[in-house]
């Protein structure tokens, strides 16, 4: 019982991270375009503090993803993850959009995803980082949207949400689902770029 006690504690403090871990999408299972999950029409602030919602998007494949700039545990992996498939996306000649949504919009300014945008070499002219709504409005467009909860953890500084990034096609529907902590990439770049060439 004594060694009990201190799992659930590395459990619990591990935060999103072990979370969604649990059930994850196998590298064969990108496809989710069944599940007919449609994007609710948005419009936020960006890093720029511009607005920028689904109106810019109309028309065009764009990856989604949701962080928060002091998140202390799964991010700090995402977001890189989600830099070097934008890389690899330019390097192939793939048009597409990258859009962060932040989960904690009070602490994360336009200000600070800006800062925090260009420190992990994201290219802001096709990535969008976005705040500018209540904590309870995203987490009603991750449910939604998404099929996805956001929830703060109680006595920590993690906030629960979604490790996944998400494909969503020119008709704004999900059609892919990758896993945001996946570090070889190299199967999801494959699906990407055939997806898009399709």
């Amino acid at each position: 019982m004594r060694l009990f006690i201190p799992i659930l504690l590395v459990l619990f403090l591990g935060g999103c991270g072990w979370v969604y871990q649990v059930g994850s999408n196998k590298a064969s299972e990108f496809d989710i375009s069944e599940a007919q999950m449609q994007i609710s029409e948005f419009e936020f602030i960006n890093q720029d503090n511009e607005l920028y919602g689904s109106e810019q998007l109309e028309g065009e494949y764009w990856m989604a993803n949701m962080i928060f700039t002091y998140c202390p545990s799964v991010c700090p992996t995402m977001t890189p993850n989600m830099q070097r498939l934008q890389s690899a996306m330019q390097e192939k000649g793939v048009k597409m959009s990258f859009i962060s949504f932040t989960v904690d919009p009070i602490r994360d300014t336009p200000e600070q995803l800006l800062s925090y945008g260009t420190n992990v070499g994201a290219d802001l002219e096709s990535w969008q980082f976005l705040t500018g709504y209540t904590v309870d409005e995203i987490a009603e467009f991750s449910k939604e949207s998404f099929k996805s909860s956001v929830q703060n953890v109680e006595g920590s500084e993690d906030i629960l949400h979604t490790t996944s990034f998400f494909l969503v096609d020119p008709n704004g529907f999900v059609i892919r689902k990758y896993d945001g902590l996946q570090s070889d990439q190299e199967s999801i770049i494959k699906d990407l770029v055939e997806t898009l060439n399709e």
